[in-house]
């Protein structure tokens, strides 16, 4: 049965749901993704807020007999998606194997939790707090997914000592590899038709089918599905390049310390004081190198100049010290899981340093990210993406489907394109939402704020956001483009009117939400985490506040080098580059207000350069057609008047499957 029918007004989802509504949007999304899926093609598909895109693809993969990789922005989304619409999926007569795949960092690992209670036991190390609560639950979890765990603290130090990661599995020689969290979600996967993950692991499986024979993350797939697919290309950015952190490096000196004494190593007094000397060089690099990068708050150019002096020692004495190392464990790495670990370690750390030291690349960029205490981390990530792309996705067979609600800049599609270096016949679609976005959106554009660089702008800010958050009665989002300007204007207005409001950082993100939701009229000033991905239907949020428009910092390492990168080929990068990805960022903002047929509110940009500027002309025709106001009492009207119209707030239920995020 072709998904328009199972879809349609006469398909099994409107015989068991009552006051289903089959949408056009949703059913032509469906037959654009079976067509793609059919012959092994490549879509791009724009589909508004409020398409049901998430059906829209999932019954054209469960008809296909592909196995197909789903992928998403954010866990939440792949969680959503298997514990509601897969379910939902069966009552349409459909029954997919299913497995949700996360990073490995999301699993308990055995080897490691064992390792970790046996140093307890000895005195070795003292037990962190919460490693009682993990012995037990490991006992009874069937996954090891920490998700299941959740009342451990999501930054419990302790789960750092027996997570899985990349750096620490060592696969079938592992002789707990039988009954691993990860052998077994793995092999759930290599006999499941959908696979859900996020764009996090699917960038670093193909990664590690680049770098290393028979390396992989994913079991092999006929198709791919990017959901959320604006946010492929800074993923793809950050796993397509590298980064070492001081944490990584002292987590490694610890580690080969404990493995070697476990494997009896320093029985030989003379072998012994070499490998200390070995791993005080280690400690003693990473110190030099990282006390060196000048304090910041944003990622630095790793220039020149900052490769002299202290930095230019640590690095040396690092990678003597991973020579080093290496050295020692060579020929015992068959005697212990622990050191075959340590040797692969040892090994990625010193490639990913010589990486970033390499001043030659032409198609690499180095940085550094500084932090308050002395640690932070230096990288080096591609300056283009899209041949790296071209190589590794778009060159397999199979389709390969891209949908978000924000891919079109300036009504088409050239940018993500040209971004991801997509092939010349890829498919195009774009849908729109089936909101009325007059009737129950406005936004606010006040011209008589001073411009955001004016030291005026901020108080200026402040008794606007004041106002407006009066006349809503809260229910507010106050998106801001960075932790200075957040951490500024919550701390000017924390106390200004009696409506509960938090700060993001304050408890965990998914905290925030829960109260946010539950109070109705909460304010909650947040950064980029908050833009996308965030769903708050209903009344509890009905007034977005967007600070300044989000163009990306040019003294950013990677923006700066892709402006210089268009500038050497003749192209003004403020047109061709910052404009397009500012107009995709506003409109995920956008977003955040309006997600049901039933929600009405504002969304307020306190910046007037899209009015005053040539530019702003191309950001707001890229945003949905709200209603325009341009003063406080149209802002007041407005509101009096869709509040009146819109209904009361009903709980979500469960039988309407088709309400999309």
């Amino acid at each position: 049965m072709a998904a328009r029918e199972r879809l349609g007004p006469h398909g099994p989802l409107a015989k068991v749901l009552p006051g289903y509504e089959p949408r056009e949007e949703q059913l032509r999304m469906a037959d654009a993704v079976e067509r793609a899926l059919r012959e092994s093609g490549t879509l791009l598909i724009e589909a508004g807020t409020g398409t049901g895109k998430s059906l829209a693809y999932l019954v054209p993969a469960a008809e296909s007999a592909q196995r197909v990789v789903i992928s998403t922005a954010t866990k939440a989304l792949g969680e959503q998606l298997v514990e509601k619409d897969i379910p939902t999926l069966k009552r349409l007569g459909l029954h997919p194997d299913v497995t949700l795949v996360k990073g490995l960092s999301n699993y308990v690992c055995k080897r490691r939790l064992e390792e970790y209670r046996q140093a307890i036991v000895t005195g070795a190390v003292a037990p962190e707090h919460g490693i009682d609560r993990i012995l037990d639950w490991v006992e009874r979890t069937e996954t090891g997914d920490r998700s299941d765990l959740p009342s451990l603290p999501e930054d419990a130090p302790v789960w750092r000592e027996v997570t899985s990661s990349s750096d620490t599995r060592i696969g079938a020689k592992c002789r707990f590899y039988e009954e691993c969290f990860v052998t077994k979600m793995r092999r759930s996967a290599e006999a499941s038709q959908i696979i859900v993950t996020n764009h996090h692991l699917f960038c670093a499986d193909l990664a590690l089918r680049n770098g290393f024979s028979g390396a992989q993350a994913l079991p092999d797939y006929d198709a791919i599905i990017f959901d959320e697919a604006h946010a492929l290309e800074d993923v793809a950015t950050e796993f397509f390049g590298v980064r070492l952190t001081r944490t990584r490096v002292d987590t490694l000196v610890r580690d080969a310390d404990r493995a070697l004494r476990a494997a009896g190593f320093f029985v030989d007094r003379s072998r012994e004081q070499s490998v200390l000397r070995t791993l005080m060089q280690l400690s003693s690099g990473a110190l030099r190198l990282f006390s060196s990068i000048p304090r910041s708050t944003g990622r630095l150019l790793l220039q020149a100049s900052m490769r002299r002096g202290e930095f230019d020692d640590g690095a040396r004495l690092l990678m003597e010290g991973l020579d080093g190392l290496l050295g020692h464990v060579r020929d015992f790495v068959g005697s212990s899981d622990q050191l075959l670990s340590v040797s692969r370690r040892a090994a990625t750390l010193k490639e990913s340093l010589q990486t970033i030291l390499d001043e030659e690349s032409q198609t690499h960029v180095a940085f550094a990210e500084p932090d308050a205490r002395g640690g932070g981390a230096i990288g080096a990530s591609p300056v283009e993406i899209g041949p790296l792309m071209k190589e590794r996705l778009w060159s397999r067979k199979g389709a390969v489907i891209l949908a978000s609600a924000t891919l079109s800049t300036g009504g088409d599609f050239a940018f993500i394109r040209q971004r991801l270096g997509m092939p010349e016949d890829t498919a195009e679609h774009s849908l729109p939402s089936p909101f009325d976005y007059g009737e129950q959106a406005g936004l606010y554009i006040p011209r008589n704020l001073p411009e955001p660089r004016e030291d005026r702008w901020l108080d200026a800010a402040c008794a606007e956001i004041k106002k407006l958050i009066a006349i809503t009665g809260g229910g507010a989002f106050v998106l801001c483009t960075s932790v200075r300007v957040m951490r500024a204007l919550y701390d000017a207005l924390r106390d200004a009117w009696a409506f509960p409001t938090w700060v993001q950082g304050q408890l965990p993100k998914r905290v925030l939400l829960d109260r946010f939701r539950a109070a109705h009229d909460g304010v909650l000033f947040a950064t980029s985490s908050f833009w996308e991905g965030v769903d708050v239907p209903g009344r509890a949020l009905r007034l977005v506040i967007i600070d300044k428009l989000p163009f990306d910092a040019p003294n950013d390492p990677v923006t700066g080098a892709r402006i210089a990168r268009l500038i050497e080929q003749g192209i003004k990068p403020f047109e061709a580059l910052q404009v397009p990805a500012a107009a995709l960022a506003l409109k995920q903002g956008f977003g955040r207000l309006i997600r049901t047929r039933k929600d009405v509110g504002i969304v307020a940009i306190l910046d007037r350069r899209i009015v005053t500027r040539s530019y702003g002309k191309t950001l707001i025709e890229s945003l949905p057609p709200a209603s325009r106001l341009s003063s406080l009492d149209e802002v007041r009207a407005f509101w009096t008047m869709a509040d009146a119209r819109s209904a009361p707030d009903e709980a979500p239920s469960d039988e309407a499957p088709w309400r999309p995020l």
